[in-house]
């Protein structure tokens, strides 16, 4: 469903040996634990649904950050369609006061699912922010949890002590598994099963594209390793002389929160000091076609410190089509007239591609048959493979985040000099 096209050349022969080799070792340590999770879930699924079938709800909001919500929110606005259009689902992952009272704004608390999602079970702004719906909803019996809370966090943390406690629902999910790299574990399983979709057809799109791209890697073929599209695109792309940026223009507003969760992944995986030098490739998302009307610009005539990565959907599920017909003075624009809308969108997604290739700057295609759960499962996991390849081939510690863990002390020390 998902399918790679590469307009750049194949690798110097041997070059891909050592990358495959670094990913053979990551997945035989069993550290790296998001490269199972296609062959894992069931038991995580089959907890949420008892879950949720066993209430009545008509709202879900999800109080998490970074790795715990960016993930739900791209596989939501990916699959809207395929939810109960009744069902309003809300996200809590800053803390504004302005965004927070939206959110929260005419919930019926007794119909209302919160799932809190914290893989540290510490993380500052989701513990806030679950204080703060305690107190709009005057929760002081915490026994009350039970009914309408489900708890996604790591086995023993803090959050996970404290829910189990109160005889709160909890998930665990995997200790073995980052936050960025987990919308395919609890993380976004729960959710989906909350939403209505399919979240074993999630793992089955993430199996094929294990088995697509990881397993080659695995089975030790030189030739298939010589052709590996994920390896390709990683060394090509960590090793371009003069591109830095790589940026994903994805043709279709739905794949907006896909573009805000491969920024998150690409950026806290990559960007890594190693010594007294600094990595990292930049991630810019984009959406088509309305930024063709801005950035295009600067990657057509701007320095090429850039490569691109064009996503087209290749049938969106909508018919609707532009109307025939003319208006005065505006004739120009009739030779669309009778095309759908997204055969426009696609058009417009080759022409900038061809453009931009013209250039001289590597291009590469991804093309989505149509989004549904499978498809959606299948692009998180073709994603992770290629930032931990690109890692790899960086040398980076692909799955840590010390920069983000300074800001944290920081803050913690700002906080406690200002009640002094």
């Amino acid at each position: 469903m998902v399918k790679n096209e590469l307009f750049f050349p194949l690798a110097k022969d041997g070059a891909l040996e050592e990358v495959a080799a670094k990913i053979r070792a990551e997945y035989e340590s069993g550290e790296i634990g998001y490269y199972c999770l296609p062959q894992q879930g069931a038991d995580e699924i089959a907890q949420a649904e008892e879950f949720f079938s066993a209430r009545n709800y008509d709202a879900i909001v999800l109080i998490g950050i970074g790795g715990s919500s960016v993930g739900v929110r791209a596989l939501y606005e990916m699959l809207r369609p395929r939810v109960r259009k009744s069902l309003r689902f809300e996200i809590l992952d800053n803390l504004d006061g302005h965004s927070v009272n939206r959110a929260l704004e005419g919930l019926n608390f007794a119909r209302t699912i919160f799932i809190i999602s914290s893989k540290s079970g510490g993380t500052i702004e989701t513990i806030s922010l679950f204080k703060v719906v305690l107190q709009r909803f005057g929760i002081s019996n915490l026994k009350a949890l039970a009914k309408n809370f489900i708890f996604i966090t790591d086995a023993g943390s803090p959050l996970d002590i404290f829910a189990r406690e109160h005889d709160a629902c909890v998930i665990n999910m995997p200790a073995n598994v980052g936050g960025r790299f987990s919308v395919l574990s609890a993380v976004g399983l729960v959710p989906a099963v909350g939403l209505g979709l399919d979240a074993s057809a999630m793992l089955c799109g993430a199996a094929a594209a294990k088995e697509r791209y990881l397993d080659e890697i695995l089975a030790c073929d030189p030739a298939k390793i010589a052709e590996n599209k994920i390896l390709r695109k990683a060394h090509h792309y960590a090793t371009h002389k003069s591109a830095k940026i790589n940026v994903l223009f994805s043709y279709g507003d739905a794949l907006r929160a896909l573009d805000e969760w491969y920024v998150q992944l690409w950026a806290e995986s990559l960007g890594k000091k190693i010594g007294f030098s600094r990595e990292g490739l930049t991630p810019v998302g984009l959406v088509g076609s309305r930024d063709q009307h801005s950035f295009l610009q600067l990657i057509m005539d701007g320095v090429k410190d850039k490569t691109v990565t064009f996503l087209k959907l290749t049938d969106n599920g909508i018919a609707d089509a532009v109307p025939g017909i003319s208006l005065q003075g505006l004739e120009g624009c009739d030779f669309v007239n009778g095309m759908r809308l997204d055969e426009v969108l696609n058009l417009q997604c080759d022409a900038t591609l061809q453009a931009v290739l013209n250039e001289g700057i590597s291009v590469d295609l991804i093309e989505v048959s149509r989004l549904c759960e499978q498809s959606v499962g299948e692009l998180f996991y073709y994603f992770e493979l290629l930032t931990s390849a690109t890692g790899a081939i960086l040398g980076v510690s692909t799955y840590d985040q010390p920069g983000v863990e300074v800001g944290k002390r920081i803050l913690k020390s700002l906080v406690l000099k200002s009640r002094d």
